[in-house]
């Protein structure tokens, strides 16, 4: 349903904001905040009555959709009951949320430390990684974002870390597989994903392999560009963390509760499981604030006669948990990890296939699930990012047009440096998706007029 348009109160939302909000990642000045009057499921609304399809799920955390009638009645009845309550005692939604998440999660990962979302949930898998093995070095992939706080943006890899790194946390870079921008002059999957091990198992060399304590990973990165790691990397950083006692973390913050058409993302790769998995967003599907650390039985043990130091004061909110523990149940009762996977493989994946034939400017098309990206060029043969790397003002010019031509067609998107990724609900109808897909095929051709 969307109400009657109301100019006259968006604009004194918008002005508010304008006084008073600070944006993140934005210069406060040059941004222009629309004024959101409402959503429900796959869409939303301004108050001057234009409706969108969106295409990030708010931040790729709406897996349920906006509004889910359960949810919401969950955390009505969650507030009426316990508001809140401190983290050190036993809460039943609690208590239930940690149980269903460790039920959906590999191996012997049962132990869930909760946070208020993704970046102090990775700040957190770090400490629990360097105190379980006494050793202060973490390694982390260039492409790739792990959080904002202080060390959290450190371990990231993108450019967002640039402002805030201090070159003193402990960090240490490397190439993670990307075959379509290959660091290793690969030719095929096979290779990309032997170089990448061999460079991996280099770095840890000359580094000093009793001083890394950890190596992270997204599993399937997200804003970095949704590269789906090819076959047999995944369980070679596994096995060569076991030949060095190093802890192997891997942030499912983006990818985990259904976006891949799994529970989580390392579901795919079989006889995978990490020491430590970090996750958030969809576990409630934002609905309140909510993060988590997945703890195995070794790691666990560390600190079983020995304090963990570390918490948060509201670890495990109560009505943030009432609302994992509905929307985990939501999404078993009508199977939307499966339909994401449906979607994806039959909808999503060949309507994406068919616009990279269309339209010049999609250099390569990557996913699964309802999680996907378009990766757009001036030039397919060269590959000539359509922007350049990390571009801003003019030099954007050509997303941001791009970016402008889906809006005006009714699809909200998702664009990051030169990519467009499509990361809907992952309970969108199909007829939604597909409405979707169409607008984008129209956007394109404002990016293909920028190639050459």
């Amino acid at each position: 349903m969307t109400p009657q348009p109301n100019p006259q109160v968006g604009a004194a939302v918008k002005a508010a904001d304008r006084a008073h909000v600070f944006h993140s990642w934005s210069a406060q000045e040059l941004i222009d905040p629309p004024a959101i009057a409402g959503a429900e499921g796959s869409r939303f609304w301004d108050y001057d009555g234009n409706r969108y399809l969106d295409f990030t799920s708010g931040l790729v955390f709406t897996n349920i959709g906006y509004q889910h009638p359960k949810v919401v009645a969950a955390i009505q009845e969650q507030a009426a009951t316990m508001t809140t309550f401190a983290p050190a005692y036993a809460v039943e939604a609690r208590s239930e949320a940690a149980r269903l998440i460790a039920e959906r999660t590999p191996g012997d990962l049962d132990k869930i430390f909760f946070t208020n979302g993704g970046a102090d949930a990775v700040e957190h898998a770090v400490r629990m990684a360097r105190l379980h093995t006494g050793r202060p070095k973490v390694l982390s992939a260039y492409r790739s974002y792990h959080g904002g706080t202080e060390q959290a943006i450190n371990i990231t890899g993108d450019p967002r870390r640039w402002a805030s790194d201090s070159g003193s946390a402990g960090v240490v870079r490397f190439w993670a597989p990307f075959l379509y921008r290959s660091r290793f002059y690969a030719e095929n999957e096979a290779q990309e994903c032997e170089r990448a091990l061999r460079h991996l198992e280099d770095t840890i060399a000359f580094e000093g392999p009793q001083t890394v304590a950890a190596i992270i990973l997204e599993t399937i990165p997200g804003t970095a560009g949704i590269m789906v790691p090819p076959p047999g990397y995944l369980a070679g950083v596994r096995e060569i963390c076991d030949r060095h006692g190093i802890v192997f973390i891997l942030d499912e913050v983006m990818a985990g509760f259904g976006r891949t058409g799994e529970w989580f993302a390392v579901d795919h790769f079989e006889g995978v499981v990490p020491d430590l998995m970090t996750f958030a967003k969809g576990v409630n599907s934002g609905y309140v604030p909510l993060g988590g650390v997945a703890i195995s039985a070794a790691v666990a043990e560390t600190f079983a006669r020995r304090p963990y130091p570390g918490g948060l004061t509201y670890s495990g909110h109560p009505l943030a948990c009432a609302a994992a523990v509905a929307t985990i149940r939501v999404m078993a009762e009508e199977g939307i990890v499966e339909q994401a996977a449906r979607l994806g493989a039959d909808v999503i994946g060949p309507g994406l296939a068919e616009l990279a034939e269309r339209h010049p400017s999609v250099g390569e098309v990557r996913g699964v699930g309802m999680f996907w990206a378009l990766e757009l060029v001036k030039n397919r043969e060269t590959r000539e990012p359509l922007v350049p790397y990390n571009a801003t003002g003019e030099a954007n010019a050509p997303m941001a047009a791009f970016g402008a031509a889906a809006k005006k067609r009714g699809l909200w998107p998702f664009i990051n440096m030169n990519r467009t990724h499509v990361v809907p609900p992952c309970n969108i109808t199909e007829a939604d998706a597909k409405e979707g897909l169409a607008a984008l095929d129209e956007a394109l051709t404002e990016a293909d007029a920028h190639t050459r």
